[in-house]
C-alpha cells in the first residue's frame, strides 16, 4: 500500500491530542504538510526542536510504510518558511564576509536540516566554498566558509 503523507501525519498529531489541519503541498523533491493548529508553539518546540523531531518520526514511518515515498517537510504556521529565508540571509552575509575580507567566517553549530540550507544557498556563488566541521561532544557541525581556491 502507498504512504499517504498527509493522513499519516494526521493520524500521529490526532494521537498526541492535537486538534489540526493539515495541507498537502508538492515539492521538487517531496512534500511539505503545512500543518494548522491553535498550539503551534507547542508543536514547534524551542529552536524548532518538536518540529524537525516530527518531521524525522513521520518519514521515518512513511519509509516503514513504502520504502519509495518521497521525503517529507513538515512545517507549522510558515515557521520553516521563516527559519529558511532566515538561514539564507546569515549565508550571503558570511559569504559577503568572505569577500570583502578574505577570511574564514565561521558559523554556530547547526543540525543537518539548517546546515542544508545554508550550503544550497551559496552553492553557485563562484567565489565562495563551505564546509561542514564536526563540533566535539554534539551531534551538529559548524559551517566554514572560505574563498575558493
Amino acid at each position: 500500500m502507498p504512504a499517504q503523507p498527509k493522513v499519516t501525519l494526521e493520524n500521529i498529531l490526532q494521537l498526541l491530542g492535537f486538534s489540526v489541519t493539515v495541507e498537502e503541498h508538492p515539492l521538487e523533491d517531496g512534500f511539505l504538510l503545512d500543518v494548522k493548529t491553535e498550539e503551534s508553539g507547542r508543536l514547534i518546540g524551542r529552536q524548532g526542536q518538536t518540529l524537525a523531531d516530527l518531521q524525522y518520526i513521520t518519514n521515518r514511518i512513511l519509509f516503514q510504510q513504502d520504502p519509495a515515498c518521497p521525503k517529507v517537510m513538515v512545517d507549522v504556521g510558515g515557521y520553516r518558511a521563516q527559519a529558511r529565508e532566515a538561514l539564507v540571509k546569515k549565508a550571503k552575509e558570511a559569504a559577503e564576509k568572505v569577500r570583502r575580507w578574505g577570511d574564514l567566517v565561521e558559523l554556530e553549530p547547526l543540525g543537518a536540516f539548517d546546515r542544508r540550507i545554508i550550503h544550497n544557498a551559496i552553492k553557485d556563488d563562484p567565489d565562495i566554498e563551505t564546509h561542514s566541521v564536526e563540533v566535539e561532544g554534539t551531534d551538529k557541525k559548524v559551517i566554514l566558509f572560505r574563498p575558493k581556491r
